[in-house]
Order: structure tokens, then sequence, then C-alpha cells
């Protein structure tokens, strides 16, 4: 009888220790708060997991665990950003190897991307020419119509307005010519990243 009572206490034990848990934390001002489910006040502090023997068991930081999650996160994203990085760099690798058989071929490349650009900025100074020459004379007709000699009257406003739309298109071109000569620096630049990873990826690839 008595081993009976005495199991029956053993296994009755750590239901009873359970109940005894108490959560205990401190606010700003100092104060302690306890209770055997968190206290309200304990919302936002750390609060402290004791056992029946009144020793700290567990800490919970809500602040230091959103820290650590934050933390986690960005470390997560940060490898999953490095990744993409490696697969896309590994990608553009085998197309610069599947585009380019030798560095003669990239700066054969380079000549004509080059060679199109001074082909569109001719193309560009051409029609800015042009329209010069078109402002030029709706000028001359608008200066004829304001000489008091030529009695022609009021300037009419087709003229007035064609000399607006010649000066607006000439604006657009030399924005244009302007764009195109600097895509000179854009296209060397290119072609540098490409000749210089080449001989990177087939450095590599004859030294295994």
């Amino acid at each position: 009888m008595l081993r009976i009572i005495v199991v029956t206490a053993l296994i009755a034990l750590p239901s009873m220790a359970q109940a005894q848990v108490t959560y205990r934390c401190t606010d700003t001002a100092g104060k302690k708060y306890y209770g055997s489910t968190i206290p309200m006040q304990c919302v936002g502090h750390p609060v402290e997991q004791l056992n029946s023997q009144g020793l700290v068991v567990r800490r919970i930081d809500p602040v230091g665990d959103e820290k650590a999650r934050a933390e986690k996160e960005a470390a997560a994203a940060k490898a999953k950003d490095q990744e993409a990085a490696s697969k896309e760099d590994l990608r553009r690798g085998r197309a610069l190897l599947a585009t380019y058989t030798s560095e003669r071929d990239i700066e054969e490349a380079r000549k004509r991307a080059l060679e199109d650009n001074e082909g569109a900025v001719r193309d560009v100074e051409m029609k800015i020419e042009a329209l010069k020459k078109k402002r030029s004379g709706y000028e001359r007709d608008i200066a004829l119509y304001k000489d008091p000699a030529t009695k022609k009257g009021d300037v009419p406003f087709r003229l007035t307005s064609d000399l607006r739309n010649a000066e607006i298109d000439m604006k657009a071109q030399e924005d244009l010519l302007t764009a195109k000569k600097k895509e000179v620096i854009v296209i060397n630049g290119k072609y540098d990243e490409d000749k210089k990873r080449y001989m990177e990826l087939t450095r590599t690839s004859s030294t295994k």
C-alpha cells in the first residue's frame, strides 16, 4: 500500500512542479511583477520563468527575439541575393563563352559597335545641319515681314510656328547627338569588361 502511495506521489510531481511555475519581470521603474502566467505589465519587457525552487529556468526577451528574427531574415535574404548573383554570373559567363571564341572576336565586335555609333552620330549631325538651314530660311522670311521697306504686313502664324518647331526638333537632335557621343564610353566599357571576364574564364578552364 505504501509503495502505491509513493508511486502515485512521484507521478504527480511533474504536474505539481508545472503548476508552481512562476513568471517574473521588472519594468522600467524597477518594479517587479509575478504571476502564474505572464503578467500584463510584463508585455514588452524581458520575462524570467522560475521553477518551484525560485530558480530561473528560461528567459523570454521579446526585443532580443525580434532582433534575432530580423537578423536571421536579413541573413537569409542576403544569402538568397548572393546565390542569385552567383547564378547570374555563371549564366553570363556561359553566354560570353558561347558568343566569343577568342579575344580577337571581342575586339572585332567592339569595332563594329563603334562604327555603328559613328554612323549614328553622322546621321544626327546631318539632321542638325538640315534643321539649321530650315531655321535660317524661316528667320530670313520673318525678317522680310518685319522690314518696313518690304511692306509685307504681319508675320504669318504658320511661319512663326514652323520656326518654333524647327528649333524644338533641333534641340532634340542636339540632345540625341550628345547621348550618342557618350555611348562611346559605354561601348568601350562593355567590351573591356567582356574581354576581362573572357580572359578570366579561359584562364581558369585552361588550368583545370
